[in-house]
């Protein structure tokens, strides 16, 4: 697989940049990702120098996102053009986190291609209702998809299942299904990268490191596949 070919992505929710930010951006540039896809990301006051601001420190620029799809960002390094940007609003329950998500469709290696963040509720009856709604939104792009999210919950979720199906499971195909919240204690994958199955998985990693536990209470996750058609 060549640098053309190449497509490297990594989804980390940042836990709000409440932690060490210099120890998040350290993280991030050392993945060396073409795409990243943050939850949590600045969403109220300031949110365009926030989010300005972030992408600056991980050596990269804003593809979309922020307050727009309520706390999801997506980040980009120069070899991937943003084409166009979309937002998903999931309904809002009252008492609860308004939700979405950010949707773009991009290009790399002279290849086109769709990427997902998104970031669902903690309360196991509204995941399955914005799964749906999500997968309905993803059904609409006629080009190769890559979603990465934070599901808040684990592979036999009802969302999980949802959001997976007809899509590849990184984590599965790249033999690395550890846990990826939370840093302090890990016992869950709720963080995912999806792809489509036009995609080559050619390396999965869960991010586990001294500067990864300081940044966020999630360790972030990285996938390496082969564009098709690049």
């Amino acid at each position: 697989m060549t640098d053309a070919t190449r497509l490297r992505v990594l989804t980390y929710n940042v836990h709000g940049l409440r932690d060490d930010r210099a120890a998040l951006a350290a993280v991030v540039r050392a993945a060396d990702a073409d795409v990243v896809l943050v939850q949590e990301a600045p969403r109220r006051w300031r949110w365009r120098t926030k989010c300005a601001a972030l992408a600056r420190s991980c050596d990269l620029v804003v593809g979309g996102g922020g307050l727009p799809a309520l706390g999801n960002l997506l980040l980009t390094s120069l070899r991937v053009r943003v084409h166009e940007t979309r937002y998903l609003r999931f309904p809002l329950t009252p008492g609860r986190h308004l939700r979405g998500a950010v949707l773009a469709v991009c290009s790399a290696g002279g290849a086109r291609f769709a990427v997902v963040g998104s970031h669902l509720a903690t309360d196991p009856t509204e995941r399955p209702v914005q799964a749906t709604l999500l997968k309905k939104a993803m059904a609409e792009f006629d080009v190769p998809l890559v979603l990465g999210a934070d599901l808040n919950e684990g592979a036999g979720g009802t969302a999980w299942r949802i959001l997976a199906d007809g899509l590849v499971d990184a984590a599965v195909t790249g033999g690395d299904e550890r846990a990826t919240f939370s840093c302090a204690a890990p016992r869950d994958r709720i963080d995912a990268v999806f792809v489509d199955p036009r995609f080559a998985v050619r390396r999965y990693e869960v991010i586990d490191t001294p500067q990864a536990r300081a940044a966020s209470d999630h360790f972030p996750v990285l996938a390496e596949v082969a564009l098709p058609g690049a």
